[in-house]
């Protein structure tokens, strides 16, 4: 893939919707965006990672399918989230299991958000996140994302990029998601995890 699903979207997120995010969590426009930038390659990340699991893509397929195809626009989404819609802690559970806490603290070590704003930030754009997979995934023309294998296929290309372009969203998703610090997701790694990694529940 040439643009990664993460350039994508936070193209799209750029103007009003970044505007909104930033008065939502009572930031300069600049730093929420920066923060933006830095959440999307991480949340994309370990969707695909969850994804690269046959259980892990069925989980995902099947949660694309019932729950967030035909949601409309992002805009109108975000307005739904902001008013406190769209399941943010839930879908931030499947997508990280146990290291949901880990991912915001490293998110917001990263980027300078404090206090709980880097979780409030991931709980924003979780469900806006599964709203763009469902949309790029199952559209029309979409033939080849169009059942797990396929999901997971583009999904792991899209973690793969994300780790190969490195900055801050590839660097915050290695340490997430290694953590042993060894690179490699590994036994050890998911014994810590506990299966939560693959959004089943447990």
């Amino acid at each position: 893939m040439s643009a990664s699903l993460a350039n994508d979207l936070l193209n799209q997120l750029q103007g009003q919707p970044i505007e909104q995010i930033s008065q939502q969590l009572g930031l300069p426009q600049a730093q929420a965006s920066g923060a933006v930038a830095a959440a999307l390659p991480l949340l994309l990340g370990a969707v695909g990672r969850n994804a690269s699991q046959p259980a892990g893509a069925e989980s995902l397929f099947g949660a694309l399918e019932r729950d967030h195809a035909g949601t409309g626009d992002l805009g109108g989404l975000l307005g739904s989230v902001l008013g406190g819609g769209g399941q943010g802690e839930q879908i931030l559970g499947h997508i990280f299991g146990a290291r949901q806490q880990g991912a915001a603290q490293g998110l917001g070590a990263a980027t300078g958000l404090q206090g709980d704003k880097a979780s409030m930030l991931l709980k924003v754009l979780a469900p806006i996140v599964m709203a763009y997979l469902a949309k790029r995934m199952l559209g029309q023309g979409q033939a080849a994302s169009r059942s797990p294998q396929g999901l997971g296929s583009i999904l792991g290309q899209e973690e793969q990029q994300i780790r190969q372009q490195g900055g801050l969203g590839g660097g915050l998703l290695g340490a997430v998601l290694d953590q042993d610090g060894d690179g490699q997701l590994g036994l050890g790694d998911l014994l810590k995890l506990g299966g939560g990694m693959l959004g089943g529940k447990r």
